[in-house]
C-alpha cells in the first residue's frame, strides 16, 4: 500500500509528510519540474492490536503499514507533459495525499501571491484531468489505426476497448475524475496499464496554520474514493519528532489537542485503499494483516504464507468484538461466537483468524 503525496510548491507537503512519518527532512520547496522523491513506512495506529498486545503480552506485534512517498516536482501546466520518471511516480501509487494550502506564511510566498484553497485543489485536479484526457485520445487513435489494418481475431477485442476509451473520454471532456464512474472489475482490470491518474483515490489534506479557517466546512468535493481531512500540518510535524509519551501529552494538553490528527489521516489513509484488518494472535506474535474488503478466508490464508492457502482447510474465526466482550477466546467458544468457516467466508474487519491447513 503506497500513497503518493503531491501538491502545489509550498503547498507545505514534505511538512505533512514529516508529521505523518515522524522524518525530519528540510521543509524549503522543491524547484518547479523538479523531481525528488522521499520515502518512508508507517505503522498505522490500532487500538484493537494494542489491546490484543496487552492482553496475549507476545513476543512481537506488528501493524499494518503504509508506505508514503513525497513527490516533488509538480506545478501548474503539467498537463502540458510529464517526465518519465515523474510519471513513472505517480502510476506506480495506489493512491494519492493531495496537501492543499490553507495556512498563510509571508515567509514562506504562495506561487499566486493569495490563499485560495479551493483554487489550488482544483488546478492539480485540471492537470490530472488532462493527462488522462491525452492518454484516452491517443489509445484511441492507436485503437483506430488498428482497427484500419484488419487483424479479424483482434476486432471484437479493438471494438470493447473503443467503447470503453469513448465513455472515459466523455467523462473527463465532462471535467470529472474517473473514479466517479460506475465500473466493472473486468473494466479495472483492463485500465490498470494506463496508470490513469484520475482513477487513483485521493485522499485530500488541507494544510492548515494555527488560527486558520477551516476550508472542509466550505467545500463541495463530492467524488467517489475520496476522503477530505485538515491538518496543522507545522503543529503535527513537531509532535511527531518527540520520543518520549510525556513531552507528547505536555505538548498535547498545552496546545489543548485531544490526540494528534495525524492519526486520523494515517487512519483514513488505510481506509482509501479499500483495506481492512484481520488478526492472527498468540504468544509468540499479535499482527494486524491488511487485506482487501471482500476478500475471502483462502486469501487471508494466503496473505500469511503462500502454504496456508495452498493446503487451507478451514478457518477458526471470532470477531474482535466477541473477543472484547467476552474477555478471552475461551470464553467467546464458551459463548458459541468461535466459528469454523471455510475458504469462501468473506473475511470482516477485525475478524481474530487461526488457519487450520494441511500440506
Amino acid at each position: 500500500m503506497r500513497l503518493g503525496i503531491i501538491g502545489l510548491p509550498n503547498s507545505g507537503k514534505t511538512t505533512i509528510f514529516n508529521a505523518l512519518t515522524g522524518s525530519g527532512y528540510p521543509t524549503e520547496a522543491f524547484s518547479s519540474g523538479q523531481l525528488e522523491v522521499h520515502t518512508a513506512v508507517v505503522p498505522v495506529p490500532d487500538a484493537w492490536i494494542d489491546r490484543l498486545s496487552a492482553i496475549f503480552k507476545p513476543k512481537k506485534t506488528t501493524y499494518a503499514t503504509v508506505t508514503y512517498t513525497d513527490i516533488g516536482g509538480l506545478d501548474k501546466g503539467i498537463g502540458e507533459g510529464l517526465s518519465g520518471p515523474m510519471r513513472n511516480e505517480l502510476q506506480q501509487v495506489d493512491g494519492f495525499l493531495h496537501v492543499v494550502r490553507a495556512f498563510a506564511n509571508d515567509e514562506v510566498p504562495h506561487p499566486q501571491d493569495s490563499i485560495d484553497p479551493v483554487r489550488d485543489l482544483d488546478v492539480i485536479d485540471g492537470e490530472f484531468l488532462l493527462l488522462d484526457l491525452i492518454a484516452v485520445e491517443n489509445r484511441l487513435e492507436r485503437l483506430a489505426e488498428e482497427r484500419k489494418k484488419g487483424k479479424g481475431a483482434n476486432q471484437q477485442q479493438i471494438t470493447q476497448e473503443t467503447a470503453l476509451m469513448e465513455r472515459l473520454h466523455a467523462h473527463l471532456e465532462n471535467e470529472q475524475p474517473l473514479r466517479d464512474l460506475d465500473l466493472t472489475e473486468d473494466e479495472i482490470k483492463q485500465m490498470r496499464g494506463y496508470g490513469f491518474l484520475t482513477l487513483k483515490p485521493v485522499l485530500v489534506i488541507f494544510n492548515t496554520g494555527d488560527g486558520s479557517p477551516d476550508p472542509v466546512a466550505n467545500l463541495n468535493y463530492k467524488h467517489k474514493h475520496a476522503l477530505v481531512v485538515s491538518l496543522q500540518g507545522q503543529l503535527e510535524a513537531e509532535i511527531a519528532q518527540l520520543d518520549d509519551p510525556d513531552d507528547v501529552q505536555m505538548f498535547l494538553s498545552e496546545y489543548n489537542i485531544e490526540k494528534p490528527s495525524r492519526e486520523r489521516a494515517l487512519q483514513l489513509s488505510y481506509n482509501l485503499l479499500g483495506i481492512q484488518s484481520f488478526f492472527t494472535y498468540g504468544e509468540d506474535e499479535v499482527r494486524a494483516w491488511p487485506i482487501r474488503k471482500g476478500a475471502t478466508a483462502v486469501e487471508a490464508a494466503g496473505t500469511i504464507h503462500t502454504d496456508l492457502a495452498r493446503g487451507f482447510i478451514r478457518a477458526e474465526v471470532v470477531a474482535y468484538q466477541d473477543f472484547e466482550q467476552f474477555g478471552s477466546v475461551t470464553e467467546a467458544k464458551a459463548k458459541g461466537k468461535v466459528r469454523l468457516e471455510g475458504r469462501d467466508y468473506i473475511v470482516q474487519n477485525g475478524d481474530m483468524m487461526v488457519i487450520r491447513f494441511n500440506v
